[in-house]
């Protein structure tokens, strides 16, 4: 091969590696957009929804969850780039079996703000099969069922998804994850509730807590497996999949559940899961270190468009619990401390949302650093730039072959 070949030969190959570098790096960007947040509320000392849509657009994240319909949010967020997914307060449920209270509760609490702001989905309460008053399982799948029908009516059925968050506590086996099954005494309620998601194409939302697991028996269950760390994982004795993390265990071990009831095709999703960063001294492993390096690895997770080992192909999504702390939480001091932030908008701890400035007042911008391959130079470029890049590859290919 003559030298000029040579060179031109160098030349194509460099471009080529640097064009799917460019690639990779603005791959990366899009794929953190769509990690959720649960954007609590229970505190005094929060800052003004305006502040936290800066932040949430800084940390470039595009998809939140709220536990209420709060007007200021709602009109806040509006003709952002956020997907929001709203709640019916538990409280509400009786009162929204009757269908012209569901369509009034539609009518003023999503129409008036869809679509400038951008409701994907309704949460209808939370966590209600496991809930203390138990009287509430009766008024869900109503509930559930007139929501649907008023947005059917109001013409947004086809935009914003119904569905209701569950416990883990709802399964009565989740381990090996193929031995899946629901609670006896929930059968006949679950039946009805999948068949609802089944109808209107709903995802079966669950709220997977590894944490609790390991705290209640830390002496049996590894600390790396609960925290996404290194470890040899277990495998399930029917199936032979591999798991090297407990949550991808625990939504396995849902869908088995549901499929057992006859339901195989339901998406399942995590509306909550996190790691608090604080606890009470019978509370094992609630420490700074472990929460950081918890929701750290579900952000590279995330990276890696992931599925889990039973459906490796679909990609697990996730709204981590939560974006602040919450003072005014009862229970346990790991109640009030879940969040990424503290409330004025400082990082509780690094899990590679790096903000340039200390505050909400001023949350400038943000980066995503989760170990990108990409140099730093390709981060910066823009979409803008990679069609002026394209453009130059398509033209020295093209002077490569003269």
């Amino acid at each position: 091969m003559d030298a000029p070949l040579r060179s031109r030969t160098s030349l194509l190959q460099f471009l080529v590696t640097f064009f799917f570098l460019i690639l990779l790096g603005l791959n990366n960007i899009r794929e953190v957009e769509s990690l959720g947040i649960n954007y609590g509320q229970v505190a005094n000392n929060l800052p003004p929804p305006e502040k936290v849509l800066q932040l949430l657009h800084a940390l470039k994240i595009t998809k939140a969850r709220i536990y209420d319909t709060n007007p200021q949010v709602l009109t806040t967020f509006a003709n952002s780039n956020i997907e929001l997914i709203v709640t019916v307060e538990n409280q509400m449920l009786a009162t929204l079996c009757d269908q012209q209270q569901a369509l009034q509760w539609v009518t003023s609490h999503i129409r008036p703000y869809f679509p400038a702001t951008n409701i994907t989905g309704i949460a209808v309460g939370n966590e209600i099969f496991t809930d203390e008053d138990t009287s509430l399982m009766t008024y869900l799948v109503p509930a559930m069922v007139n929501i649907h029908a008023a947005l059917v009516k109001t013409g947004l059925s086809q935009y914003i998804q119904v569905s209701s968050p569950n416990s883990l506590a709802v399964l009565a086996n989740s381990y090996p994850p193929s031995a899946g099954s629901f609670r006896t005494d929930l059968n006949q309620i679950m039946q009805q509730f999948l068949q609802f998601l089944a109808t209107t194409k709903s995802p079966f939302w669950i709220n997977a807590y590894p944490y609790f697991a390991y705290k209640d028996n830390p002496n049996k269950i590894s600390l790396d497996y609960v925290l996404f760390n290194s470890n040899e994982g277990m495998v399930d004795p029917y199936t032979k999949l591999h798991y090297d993390n407990m949550l991808y265990a625990q939504v396995d071990a849902a869908i088995f559940a549901i499929a057992r009831m006859g339901f195989n095709g339901l998406e399942v999703k995590i509306s909550e899961t996190g790691w608090p960063s604080k606890g009470d001294t019978n509370e094992i492993g609630a420490t700074l270190q472990n929460a950081a390096i918890y929701n750290r690895n579900i952000l590279r997770r995330q990276l890696l468009n992931e599925g889990t080992p039973l459906r490796p192909n679909v990609r697990l999504d996730i709204y981590v619990f939560a974006l602040f702390n919450e003072d005014m939480k009862p229970g346990p001091t790991s109640e009030r401390n879940y969040g990424l932030f503290q409330p004025d908008g400082t990082m509780a701890y690094n899990v590679g949302l790096l903000t340039t400035s200390s505050s909400t007042t001023e949350p400038a911008s943000a980066s995503i650093s989760l170990a990108s391959s990409a140099p730093p130079m390709v981060k910066r470029v823009g979409y803008q730039s990679l069609v002026n890049w394209m453009m130059m590859f398509v033209y020295f290919c093209w002077l490569c072959k003269r």
